[in-house]
C-alpha cells in the first residue's frame, strides 16, 4: 500500500525545503515519489523547483483553492488518479494557511484503498513560533494532528528557545514526534501512524486570506527587487514571483518570508504562466501592487 504524507506549516516555515529534502531521500532510496502542491496562486511556479530532479509528470499543483475544504474534492481526485508504481509514496504539500486539522478530517474520506491512511507532518519555525499576532492561533492549529512536527530555521536559536518551543507543542500535542531539520529521512515515515491527538476548534474562516497575482515587466536590478518586497505591506505575509532582470541570463524567482526576510535565486527554466507577483494575506489586492511595482521601477532608474 502506498503512503500519503501532508506537509503543513505556516507561510514560510520551510515546507518547500522539507519537502525537497524528502524527495532527495525518496530517490535516493528506491521510493517512487508522487508530489502535489497547493497554493492560493500559481502552484506551478513552485512546481518548477522539483523538475531538476523529478520528470514533471508525478508532480501536479492545485492553485485557487484551499485543500482544507473548497479544493478537498480535487485533491482526492488528483491522489485517486495517481498511477500505481512499486515503492510509491505520495507527498502532498498544503497552503501556509491551511486548516491542517480539518484538512486531515476530509482527507481521510474517499481515498482509494490502495492508499495508507494519511499521515500529517508539521513544520515548525522555531525563531517565530507563536509571535503571529491573531494568527497565532492558527499556526497552533497546523501543529495538533500530526504524527511529526519539524524544527525549522533553529540556527542562532538558543537552546532556551528551542527547548521552550518544543515543550510547549508537546503541550499541544503530546503525543507527536518532534525533530530537527537535519535528523529528517524518509526512512522515518513507514513508522509513523496517525496522530489520535483532540484538536482545540479551530473557526475555519481563520484559515481563509485574500491574495493576489499581478503580471511582471522586466526589472532594472536585483535591488528592485528587494524594494518591492520591502514596499508591500506587512500585513501581506506571503510575497513570491518570478521575473526577468536585466544582464540576468535566467529568470529570477523572490520570495519575503513573514519575518520579511528576502530571498533571491536563479529560477530552473522558463515560468508556464510568464512572470508573476503572487502575494498571500489581508491587503493583497492588484492595483497596490501595480503602483508598488511600478514606483520601484520609476526609483531604480532614477538612481
Amino acid at each position: 500500500m502506498e503512503a500519503i504524507i501532508t506537509v503543513v506549516g505556516f507561510l514560510g516555515a520551510g515546507k518547500t525545503t522539507l519537502l525537497k529534502r524528502l524527495l532527495e531521500s525518496c530517490l535516493n532510496t528506491g521510493w517512487n515519489p508522487f508530489i502535489i502542491l497547493n497554493d492560493y496562486e500559481n502552484a506551478s511556479l513552485d512546481i518548477q523547483q522539483f523538475t531538476e530532479k523529478l520528470d514533471q509528470k508525478w508532480v501536479r499543483g492545485l492553485s485557487g483553492s484551499c485543500i482544507c475544504c473548497s479544493g478537498i474534492s480535487e485533491l482526492r481526485d488528483f491522489v485517486n488518479n495517481i498511477p500505481e508504481r512499486e515503492n510509491g509514496i505520495t507527498l502532498i504539500e498544503a497552503n501556509g494557511t491551511s486548516d491542517a486539522c480539518s484538512l486531515m478530517g476530509f482527507l481521510g474520506v474517499g481515498i482509494d484503498e490502495r492508499f495508507l491512511p494519511p499521515i500529517q507532518v508539521s513544520v515548525v519555525d522555531v525563531k517565530n513560533w507563536q509571535t503571529r499576532g491573531e494568527h497565532n492561533e492558527l499556526e497552533a492549529n497546523q501543529i495538533q494532528v500530526s504524527s511529526l512536527i519539524v524544527l525549522t530555521h533553529t540556527d542562532n536559536t538558543s537552546t532556551e528557545r528551542i527547548s521552550e518551543v518544543t515543550e510547549e507543542l508537546l503541550k499541544l500535542n503530546p503525543n507527536a514526534q518532534i525533530l530537527d531539520f537535519d535528523k529528517i529521512d524518509v526512512a522515518l515515515l513507514p513508522s509513523l501512524v496517525p496522530s489520535s491527538n483532540q484538536a482545540q476548534k479551530l473557526e475555519h474562516l481563520k484559515a481563509h486570506w485574500s491574495s493576489c497575482s499581478i503580471d511582471l515587466p522586466t526589472l532594472p536590478d536585483l535591488e528592485c527587487i528587494q524594494e518591492i518586497c520591502k514596499n508591500i505591506p506587512n500585513s501581506i505575509l506571503r510575497v513570491k514571483g518570478c521575473t526577468e532582470v536585466n544582464n540576468e541570463e535566467q529568470f529570477t524567482y523572490f520570495e519575503r518570508t513573514p519575518d520579511g526576510t528576502v530571498n533571491i535565486r536563479p529560477f530552473n527554466g522558463i515560468p508556464i504562466t510568464g512572470a508573476k507577483l503572487l502575494t498571500v494575506g489581508p491587503g493583497s489586492n492588484s492595483s497596490s501592487l501595480e503602483n508598488i511595482v511600478n514606483e520601484s521601477i520609476a526609483h531604480a532608474q532614477s538612481r
